[in-house]
């Protein structure tokens, strides 16, 4: 009887391959090819525009012969409504492929390149990479950027509240707003989704960075980094941020390339520094010899400060905290980003050194008084002075501790 279905589960796993390929029609237009391989293809047999012409439904078993024929019936009613099965399937394909080409994490490594020829500093782009590679594409990096809801944007979001940090679940909204924004830019994508989350997420107000100014319990934790039981490198790391007082990341990132010897000086170049512009760090000489002692260890690599899991990379950005953490300072008393302002305060109020030597030293935008950005050499001496005199005082710190 016409259009009626002939074929059952039992006769389809009974057909054995034959040298040919050969069909058992299933009715509506509906059969299963049989392959000399043993390989059992659905197909649909339509007309569309006077045209004979085939879909394929699938590969039996894993489509089924009910899938089959729910797949025929939507065919027909597709060519019910004028469309041509082949041609949307064909369509959707292609949306699909794109889709997967626009995902949130391709578009990201997108972004983070087109930084990286902008000439970001190194130390951005780790941060760009870390909230990227860590925080949101294991959650909404399989995603096209197309089709990014709010409510997927702010679950990656309050994962990482849940961790209790706030301030990073803030800058993840940031990047993920920049790469959104970056697929809006190149066509991938009609807007923003992160633009609907304002006051989503807790915004915890702007807290100074924990700094100890008092030389007497800065003198005490001197001698508690000296006494430090982790590796040699986090040790190292600790003890030199105080001393150098540079950002985390410049000292996280810092080169043995970069180190000059002969010159006694740490030379930064200009796409390492926040203000971008290459910058000079005298060594005392009691940075000079943490540095000879660490250079047994990790002078035959890249990185001073070489991560222990990560081949090729600097330490972790929080190794240091954590060091201080591990030795009983809370990050209200005392953070590796707050000892620069140990040492803008002392410097000036303590050891009564110029402002503008100290500014210059901390790589902040100096002017002079026509108003032009100091380079890196200027006042050189005065710092290399006074760079020495800064690590004298905290030996005589520890000293008075001891």
């Amino acid at each position: 009887m016409a259009g009626q279905n002939k074929l059952t589960e039992a006769a389809i796993k009974q057909a054995k391959p034959k040298d040919k390929p050969y069909k058992l029609a299933d009715g509506n237009g509906m059969y299963l090819e049989l392959m000399p391989t043993g390989a059992k293809y659905w197909r649909f047999k339509y007309r569309y525009g006077g045209k004979e012409k085939r879909l394929a439904l699938g590969v039996y078993p894993t489509v089924t012969l009910s899938a089959a024929r729910e797949k025929t019936r939507m065919a027909k009613l597709e060519l019910a409504s004028g469309v041509d099965p082949s041609a949307l399937k064909k369509h959707n394909k292609h949306l699909k492929q794109i889709s997967t080409a626009n995902t949130f994490a391709l578009v990201a490594g997108e972004y983070v390149e087109k930084c990286r020829k902008e000439g970001a500093a190194t130390v951005t782009l780790a941060k760009l990479e870390w909230i990227l590679g860590k925080k949101l594409c294991p959650v909404i990096g399989g995603f096209s950027v197309s089709e990014l809801k709010p409510m997927q944007l702010l679950s990656a979001f309050r994962l990482i509240e849940a961790d209790g940090l706030h301030e990073t679940a803030n800058r993840a909204k940031r990047v993920a707003s920049q790469v959104l924004r970056y697929a809006v830019a190149t066509g991938r994508a009609e807007r923003d989704a992160t633009q609907d989350l304002k006051g989503a997420l807790v915004n915890l107000k702007v807290k100074h960075r924990a700094a100890i100014t008092d030389p007497a319990e800065l003198g005490k934790l001197l001698v508690a980094i000296d006494a430090y039981k982790g590796t040699n490198v986090v040790k190292a790391a600790a003890q030199l941020t105080p001393m150098l007082f540079q950002r985390p990341g410049e000292i996280r990132f810092m080169e043995w390339a970069e180190i000059d010897w002969d010159q006694a000086y740490w030379d930064i170049p200009a796409d390492k520094m926040k203000m971008r512009q290459p910058h000079i760090v005298p060594l005392s000489t009691q940075a000079l010899s943490i540095l000879r002692d660490l250079q047994l260890q990790t002078g035959y690599g890249r990185y001073v400060f070489p991560s222990a899991r990560r081949g090729g990379r600097p330490m972790s950005e929080n190794a240091v905290r954590i060091a201080l953490r591990t030795l009983g300072y809370s990050n209200e008393q005392v953070t590796p980003h707050g000892f620069r302002a140990t040492a803008r305060t002392i410097l000036d109020e303590g050891l009564g050194f110029r402002v503008d030597f100290i500014e210059q030293q901390l790589a902040h935008a100096v002017k002079d008084a026509n108003g032009r950005a100091y380079n890196r050499t200027k006042h050189l001496p005065e710092r290399k002075i006074m760079m020495q005199a800064w690590a004298d005082y905290l030996d005589q710190l520890k000293s008075a501790v001891a």
